[in-house]
């Protein structure tokens, strides 16, 4: 195990599972609903990693602040949590990584921006729960990501000071927070990423392009 690393925490949609189908098509439900067209998948997938408001804000074109943004938000979450399992999937290869740091005693955590109640049957339905020694949503502290409350508090739940951790994802906020907690970071280049800089600019420790590469860079492969 690389010196001075004792265990991983991962971001949740697009780091370790594919979530983007089912987020995707509940902004596309809800604009056939109104009648008006779905929005390319593709256009859609690549704000996937910002949840509610990313699909919102490519779906209709709004933002927080927005008179209507709160009551299309509620009606997204409410009708994601009816679909969230019909096409999302965890990606083939993070659950090959998983089973290594398994099989080498390595801990591992989830700490995602999803709200628990969606959190939670989502890994657990994905063979993530109970393996994950920790999963932190976004209700579970006062602060979301890129605040550093969520990967703090699973450091405090797994036992482990946030300076052993490394945590990875596929977000700038991801870094930001991993930062600020003290912890390594990686950027997981495999994910949604998002429209703004690339992941070489998040100042990660490292990008890695797969899965193997966080083998290789903790050591244990």
């Amino acid at each position: 195990m690389r010196a001075g690393i004792s265990a991983v925490l991962f971001d949740l949609d697009g780091t370790l599972v594919d979530s983007a189908p089912d987020l995707a098509g509940t902004a596309n439900d809800m604009l056939v609903r109104r009648s008006r067209a779905p929005v390319a998948y593709q256009g859609l997938r690549l704000h996937a990693g910002s949840g509610a408001r990313g699909m919102l804000g490519a779906a209709f074109g709004i933002a927080p602040g927005h008179a209507d943004y709160d009551a299309l938000r509620t009606e997204f979450l409410g009708h994601y949590a009816t679909r969230m399992l019909r096409e999302t999937s965890a990606f083939a290869h993070a659950l090959v990584m998983l089973e290594v740091l398994d099989a080498q005693h390595v801990p591992w955590g989830i700490v995602t921006n999803k709200a628990v109640h969606l959190a939670e049957p989502l890994a657990q339905a994905l063979g993530l729960l109970p393996r994950a020694a920790a999963l932190i949503g976004g209700d579970s502290t006062p602060h979301t990501k890129p605040h550093p409350a969520p990967l703090l508090e699973a450091a405090r739940r797994m036992g482990v000071a946030p300076q052993a951790c490394v945590y990875v994802g596929d977000d700038h906020r991801d870094m930001k927070a991993g930062r600020a907690a003290g912890m390594g970071t990686l950027a997981a280049a495999w994910g949604y990423l998002g429209p703004g800089e690339p992941p070489a600019a998040w100042g990660a420790d490292a990008v890695i392009e797969h899965p193997n590469q966080l083998l290789h860079w903790l050591e244990v492969a």
